[in-house]
């Protein structure tokens, strides 16, 4: 034969060094390196498991209400979907029939919890009922026999989500409500309140949280949401149904619950949700798109012209993604508009108390009578300006976040 030495296998330079000069194969080896560097590298870092990540969950389930006879379903529905999120590698701290004191409690020991947490989530399942758009979540043992027994029997919302906001901002915070059942609680509470009944509203009223904020309603605010015949309630089953499956983002995997909901109720049962996530969340992070296996694919040798081209259409994708101070904003400016949205709904619904004040006693001649009621209308007008007050200030932060995102928003994006 010639006496050619045979073209060695890949990656062996002495072959190499036969055939071309010594430059030329240690550009090739380079490039090589490289690529092989670049591509363990990503796999080392796509392939760490969100594990790492702590991620805490209160999940709470009252079934024994001793004043507004049993619920079926919310103990189970705690207990199963405790299972699914310990499943994810989410901890869980688990509360069943939680009188007042034990609900502190456990409220407490998640907050504490919740401290250098990546992920804070709560799931309530049991009775829940709103008040002048504020939410409630009824421990077992409250009676609700007047308003003032708000505070001292039951668990605002408000006050849970704020130790869940706490010192974590840029974190991820997820509610699940499972509490818009019939409740009778709220019936007793609307009877003992005389013409302020009108601000026991029905189900739960929707709620805006901070940006990193997912939060998921059995139904629509407003509505009343079945309980179930079966062991958990319609959304509890889709829901632990789609935390099992792998692959789906939190917004999507919503979608697969509401479709559940909707055909096990006959479409009289719409799941809600409000987001201000700024990034996707996966209950199973090893399954997300883009994720590698845990053995990563090595990408094969590749010229340093092309790696190089490679990394300035890298660079060019950076540039190219939205600005997250811009999202920030995107997102305030959308809280702001439903919280103004939300003060023009109540004095909308103020207004109408004061007519139907006026009009339920305007044959009243008992001038102690009149002035009571004077009195009530007059308590009413005050909070219908501070709300227009609230409001006023609210458009102006709107319309100066506006200006800003006007001037950031890039021409072709307008």
């Amino acid at each position: 034969m010639s006496g050619l030495v045979s073209e060695p296998a890949s990656g062996d330079t002495t072959g190499c060094l036969r055939r071309h000069p010594v430059g030329a194969c240690l550009v090739a080896l380079a490039a090589g390196l490289a690529g092989l560097l670049v591509a363990v590298a990503a796999g080392l870092v796509l392939a760490q498991p969100a594990a790492a990540e702590k991620r805490v969950a209160l999940v709470i389930g009252n079934s024994a209400y001793t004043n507004a006879g049993e619920l079926p379903n919310p103990a189970n529905d705690a207990r199963d979907m405790a299972e699914v999120l310990k499943s994810v590698g989410i901890e869980v701290i688990l509360g069943l029939d939680l009188d007042k004191r034990a609900f502190d409690a456990k409220v407490h020991e998640f907050s504490r919890a919740l401290v250098g947490a990546d992920v804070g989530l709560l799931f309530y399942a049991g009775h829940g009922l709103q008040v002048g758009l504020r939410n409630y979540l009824v421990p077992v043992d409250a009676r609700l026999q007047g308003e003032r027994d708000l505070d001292f029997e039951t668990v605002g919302l408000d006050f849970v989500m704020r130790q869940m906001e706490l010192d974590r901002e840029g974190k991820t915070t997820i509610v699940f409500l499972d509490a818009c059942r019939d409740n009778p609680l709220a019936r007793n509470l609307a009877r003992t309140m005389g013409t302020r009944s009108v601000v026991v509203g029905r189900g739960l009223a929707e709620v805006q949280g901070g940006v990193g904020t997912f939060i998921a309603y059995s139904t629509k605010p407003g509505d009343v949401a079945a309980d179930g015949t079966g062991r958990n309630s319609p959304f509890t089953a889709a829901l632990t149904k789609a935390v099992r499956t792998p692959g789906k983002s939190l917004t999507a995997l919503m979608v697969d619950v509401r479709k559940e909901v909707l055909a096990a109720t006959a479409n009289r049962q719409v799941p809600w949700d409000h987001s201000a996530l700024t990034g996707d969340f996966y209950f199973q992070p090893a399954s997300a798109p883009g994720m590698l296996s845990k053995t990563a694919p090595v990408a094969p040798p590749s010229d340093s012209g092309a790696l190089q081209e490679r990394l300035r259409q890298l660079e060019d994708e950076l540039k190219r993604k939205s600005d997250p101070q811009l999202t920030v904003k995107l997102v305030e400016m959308s809280q702001l508009k439903e919280r103004v949205r939300q003060l023009e709904e109540a004095n909308r619904q103020d207004q109408q108390l004061i007519f139907d004040t006026q009009d339920k006693y305007r044959t009243t001649t008992d001038r102690d009578g009149q002035l009571a009621i004077s009195r009530e209308i007059g308590n009413i007008q005050i909070r219908m300006a501070q709300r227009n007050d609230q409001a006023r200030g609210l458009r102006e932060q709107i319309t100066k976040l506006e200006k800003e995102v006007g001037s950031a928003t890039p021409a072709s994006a307008k």
